[in-house]
């Protein structure tokens, strides 16, 4: 007798976009969750939770086998974008080789693969960007989720594809996303510098799991870009942060991305259209004030 309940699998579960689809899938009865990260142990002891390491493809194998999921959710990446320039056979496995496999192994149990991509598979001349605009990655980094949106489609698995950038929001396991970072670092008189030639539309993470549950209840094909309303600069947006929560403006510096001499060029006007996805799957985000009032009530800062 088939199951009633919904089995989804998450890789990348400790991370910040993995604690939240965590924590918002296990308010559904219908649903058997299993959890997986490279950590040894699940921020969330009450949900099944088996550690995984995705540059092993036999583990990938035989997750996906015992489990036998319906939906599979990757929102593990290797997300460093200078590091992935200097260990490029790491990016690579994580970033590219273990979606291969687990899109190959999607298919044949027939899951519906659900995979987290990056406005970094653009070049940041000519943003923000639609669904259907030429790529061209400007790092190691975008090459490597670039190449995983590739393997998705050769699969030809039942996929999804979510494009998003600048994510924040709030996560209770693991380091400050952007907004706690500026607000712990104001409130505590520290200097902060901020590029101003960065543009994009920040998603919140909340915005970002609706979008990951709108994919997998309506069980859509194709490419979708996710971000938020507002397109600005990450000097502005630390800016809103300072007024909503009534910080001092003074600490905060505006620099130039060129003047931190990272080793990965970065996109800089960059961002993502997000037409497609409110019209085809009833995408509804937040503005900016919305989302950190949202972060306000629940971090109590």
């Amino acid at each position: 007798m088939k199951s009633e309940q919904k089995r989804i699998l998450i890789f990348g579960s400790n991370g910040m976009l993995g604690q939240r689809l965590v924590e918002f899938y296990s308010t559904f009865k219908n649903v058997e969750i299993l959890s997986s990260s490279v950590e040894e142990m699940s921020f969330f002891t009450e949900i099944n939770y088996k550690q995984i390491e995705l540059r092993e493809k036999s583990q990938i194998i035989q997750i996906i086998n015992e489990f036998q999921p319906q939906v599979v959710i990757n929102v593990a990446a290797f997300t460093n974008v200078d590091l992935s320039e200097t260990q490029r056979e790491l990016a690579y496995q994580i970033n590219t080789e273990a979606v291969k496999i687990i899109a190959i192994f999607c298919k044949k149990i027939d899951a519906h693969f659900i995979h987290i991509s990056t406005d970094y598979v653009f070049d940041g001349e000519n943003g923000p960007y639609s669904e259907t605009d030429l790529t061209n990655p400007i790092g190691y980094y975008g090459e490597t989720k670039l190449e995983s949106e590739r393997e998705i489609q050769k699969s030809e698995v039942k996929s999804t594809i979510i494009r998003t950038n600048v994510l924040y929001g709030t996560a209770k396991f693991g380091r400050p996303d952007f907004v706690k970072w500026v607000v712990q670092s104001l409130k505590s008189g520290k200097e902060i510098n901020i590029v101003a030639d960065q543009i994009g539309n920040p998603t919140f993470l909340d915005d970002l799991v609706q979008a990951i549950y709108l994919a997998e209840n309506k069980q859509v094909n194709g490419l979708f870009n996710i971000g938020g309303k507002e397109f600005l600069s990450r000097y502005d947006f630390t800016l809103k942060i300072a007024d909503f929560f009534n910080l001092s403006k003074e600490k905060i510096n505006k620099i130039t991305t060129e003047s931190l001499n990272q080793i990965a060029k970065r996109p800089l006007k960059s961002g993502l259209k997000i037409e497609k996805a409110i019209t085809e799957l009833g995408y509804k985000p937040h503005s900016i004030a919305e989302s950190l009032q949202k972060m306000k009530d629940e971090l109590g800062f």
